[in-house]
């Protein structure tokens, strides 16, 4: 039963995560990183500590990951 609960908060969350609507790809990369890091160190560690390192995780490699996309869009674009 839990993990039918998690997966619903899962599949509802990164639905809502995919509607928002960012300025970058930065952002939409922090923003679906800090989610999938905090469901992730939740379901691995089990206790707040670990969501938050998750979360803080997650948004650092998903701003990373955006950034870099968006540097291949301003380099794509300029010419």
């Amino acid at each position: 039963m839990k993990k039918i609960k998690l997966l619903v908060l899962v599949v509802a969350s990164t639905g809502l995560i995919s509607l928002t609507g960012c300025a970058t790809k930065a952002e939409n990369g922090a923003l679906i990183g800090a989610g999938t890091g905090a469901l992730l160190g939740q379901a691995i560690g089990g206790n707040t500590g670990a969501t938050v390192i998750g979360a803080g995780v997650g948004a650092i490699a998903g701003a990373a990951i955006g950034d870099n996309e968006d540097r291949k869009d301003r380099a794509r674009y300029r010419y």
